[in-house]
């Protein structure tokens, strides 16, 4: 008899896909506790400079 083997997710590996794969971690961080009194944040990622940036409007936007 012939094993079906399960889908893998790139991404985990060779840990199978599906349900069974444990969900990844977030975590959750309001707006405020980032910027505090401030509308401009500077993040780092991968050597690159992020700006996180509270518009005019309140909304969010991430610039490069």
């Amino acid at each position: 008899m012939c094993e079906l083997s399960r889908p893998t997710d790139p991404k985990l590996g060779d840990k199978p896909a599906g349900n069974d794969a444990p969900a990844p971690r977030e975590r959750e961080v309001s707006s405020e506790e980032l910027l505090g009194a401030d509308r401009v944040l500077v993040i780092r990622h991968d050597g690159q400079r992020y700006r996180l940036i509270v518009t005019r409007n309140g909304r969010l936007m991430l610039q490069k």
